[in-house]
């Protein structure tokens, strides 16, 4: 299954400047090479784009701690803290590869202590993403996972038991988000084109996004903004998709979830289908988009055209809500560059309250944005690189106060790196 998520790209050169660690590398610059479609023709930059200056900075900001491997051998595909818990509760942080969640706690001490494992009872199934909630009633910790099957497997983590089972995708899903405040509530994007949010106390799917101009093809990647009230999507289409919740028919649908009996309830729960999208804009990237998140007012991005992209609907001056749906028109802010990293299904990790950003390639080497609030286009930016990390970084994790950064790998490691004592972020 993992060649599934893999797409061949040119390699690189690099500049690589070599740290006084024994266990790390970094690098203060970057180059940019072209990336291939799908279809393997290659496409050269964008012209008009503005790319990130990196500061030159003494040393980077994380140091490597250690690592471990999974005995499943086959590629992890997903990594998530669990940024719910209290500042003094332990760091704790869950995998999905192969048809395993695995969780494990991060000691203050240093280290990677493995907590649970989770097997699906399909020894077919591949996970490619999980994400954290908790019991509203009893507060007990809730990881959610899917993957290739497409089905949604809602864990009860202590119990080590699936205590939700939701099945409403065709086919595989691609990504999984919790509502940043309403934690029953949950979001998934598909292999089938559609993203659907779901109730995991009721049961119920709430709605579907997706239609006559929906995506159209797989949704790769999704997100809540901090509020909560819109959603931004991604896809191979390479499309971007916002889609706003803040209506009277979503608010309503959404208390109606909270209070929906399926066995008290002769009908079924009256899902709501948006078919349109608020705004959708195929100007940002010329490849297939596989990962975005928002900063803000902002939306960050990547393809495989080795960069990340951070830009806004409308024009600068312009609100969300000024943005016509018709207007397709976007403003770029700024570009985060990196190297060797031409295959999809790789994703970067952003912590919005330290505003510092992650990525790795395909030589498992880490870029590590430290952004600065004062000047959105100026970003510190260092490669981490431990020389037995030789593969493809598939996704990266931050702990909620970004002391802690942890990455999975092609090759079944998981990896841990903290943030130097010295290091403003």
């Amino acid at each position: 299954m993992s060649s599934d998520k893999v797409k061949n790209g040119n390699e690189a050169e690099e500049s690589e400047e070599s740290c006084g660690d024994e266990s790390a590398s970094y690098t203060t610059n970057s180059t940019t090479s072209r990336s291939k479609s799908p279809s393997s023709s290659t496409r050269s930059k964008r012209r008009g784009r503005r790319s990130t200056k990196s500061k030159p900075k003494s040393r980077p900001a994380y140091k490597y701690d250690t690592h471990v491997k999974e005995n499943h051998g086959a590629n992890i595909f997903g990594v998530a803290f669990n940024t719910l818990l209290g500042k003094d509760e332990p760091q704790v942080f869950a995998t999905a590869g192969s048809n395993r969640v695995t969780v494990y706690e991060c000691p203050r001490q240093g280290g990677m202590q493995l907590l649970h494992c989770y097997a699906d009872p399909d020894p077919d199934e591949v996970f490619y993403t999980c994400a954290w909630s908790y019991d509203l009633k009893t507060s007990a910790p809730l990881l959610a996972a899917a993957g290739y099957r497409g089905v949604i497997r809602v864990i009860d983590v202590e119990q080590n038991e699936a205590v939700g089972n939701y099945i409403g995708h065709g086919q595989a899903i691609n990504e999984l988000k919790f509502h940043p405040h309403k934690l029953q509530l949950l979001l998934s994007g598909s292999k089938d084109h559609a993203i659907r949010l779901w109730n995991i106390q009721s049961h119920v799917c709430i709605a579907i996004l997706g239609g006559v101009e929906g995506h159209r093809d797989e949704v790769l990647s999704i997100d809540f903004n901090m509020r909560g009230d819109r959603i931004v999507s991604s896809g191979m289409d390479h499309s971007l998709k916002l889609w706003c919740l803040n209506t009277p028919e979503f608010h309503h649908k959404i208390e109606l979830s909270n209070t929906f009996s399926q066995e008290k309830s002769t009908l079924p729960f009256p899902t709501v289908t948006k078919h349109f999208p608020d705004f959708s804009t195929r100007d940002i990237h010329r490849n297939y988009v596989d990962c975005v998140q928002w900063f803000g007012n902002f939306v960050l991005s990547k393809s495989c055209e080795n960069a990340i992209v951070c830009w806004k609907p409308g024009q600068l001056h312009q609100s969300f809500e000024q943005v016509k749906p018709s207007d397709s028109s976007c403003t770029i802010i700024a570009e985060f560059e990196y190297d060797e990293c031409e295959i999809w299904f790789v994703r970067f990790g952003f912590n919005p309250w330290q505003k510092v950003i992650a990525l790795g390639n395909q030589q498992g080497k880490v870029y590590v944005w430290e952004l600065d609030p004062s000047d959105p286009e100026g970003a510190h930016m260092t490669t981490l690189h431990n020389p037995r990390s030789g593969a493809t970084v598939r996704q990266i994790a931050f702990s909620r106060d970004a002391s802690v950064l942890v990455y999975v790998c092609d090759d079944a490691t998981v990896w841990r790196w903290n943030r130097r004592q010295a290091a403003a972020i």
